[in-house]
């Protein structure tokens, strides 16, 4: 009687927090869009603590939207490949990068991605300023297949849509919050918003996820949003997850104009 009186006012125990697997560490890079130089002070960093702690599995997840809006798409495409032939690097695919493919099909695709942050990503293959503002869009659809490879659209168009680990799954956009994991469409895991965002109810994991820019990371419980907008606010995340642990690492642009790589806590 005694011993139930005491388990009846023990404390609950803590909720258990989510987690990656046992000796792994995962790196989530948000969403790229062409900033090479703040990406390859981010890979520096990564690859100094992968240094520094051999025995661990080191894990990374690039969320997508590597191209466009940036000076360097074509750098940033580049820089992923080759640093999958060293590492554990998987890559979403994001909206941009269909947008991109998409654009090779037809003139009227290609002018919806020059709207919306395509001509940067062109202008990094090799057309000049002057060229694209003076061709009209049937020639630059014409000459976009000799400025891209073959090879280079069939290694974008081979990008993930889902990487699940431990108590968490990485998706570029979101999920629908109406659809098990297992029955999502491409199109939500690469382009919803406003339902996933507004959701505030347990999910299936914790859904990482770019995509949509906020000011700083966004931890809402149900899911992290680590899209802290680097083509413009110079500022490029990537969330670091270790058993039960969360911390961030940053790339910056300094008042100087030199990326830098700051370590923050755990996100808010």
């Amino acid at each position: 009687m005694l011993q139930r009186l005491r388990d009846f006012f023990r404390p609950p125990s803590p909720p258990k927090l989510p987690a990656v697997p046992h000796g792994a560490r995962y790196y989530a890079i948000g969403d790229i869009h062409g900033r090479l130089d703040l990406y390859d002070a981010l890979i520096a960093a990564i690859e100094a603590e992968i240094v520094a702690a051999p025995r661990l599995d080191h894990r990374i997840i690039v969320l997508g939207d590597l191209i466009d809006r940036g000076p360097d798409s074509a750098g940033v495409v580049a820089r992923t490949h080759a640093w999958q032939q060293v590492r554990n690097v998987r890559v979403l695919a994001g909206n941009h990068e269909e947008m991109f493919l998409t654009a090779f099909e037809k003139p009227e695709a290609l002018r919806h991605f020059l709207k919306h942050g395509g001509r940067e990503t062109i202008l990094s293959y090799g057309l000049s300023s002057k060229q694209l503002s003076t061709l009209e869009l049937e020639e630059i659809f014409e000459r976009l297949p000799k400025l891209v490879p073959q090879a280079t659209r069939d290694y974008i168009a081979g990008f993930e849509t889902m990487v699940r680990a431990g108590d968490y799954v990485f998706v570029h956009a979101g999920i629908d919050p109406e659809r098990p994991l297992s029955e999502q469409k491409r199109s939500d895991l690469l382009w919803i918003r406003e339902r996933f965002l507004s959701h505030e109810g347990p999910l299936e994991k914790v859904v990482v996820h770019g995509h949509t820019i906020f000011d700083h990371v966004m931890d809402c419980g149900n899911r992290i949003g680590i899209d802290t907008g680097a083509f413009r606010s110079g500022v490029l995340t990537a969330l670091v997850l270790e058993g039960d642990q969360r911390r961030i690492l940053q790339a910056r642009t300094t008042d100087g104009g030199a990326a830098e790589v700051f370590h923050g806590d755990r996100p808010r």
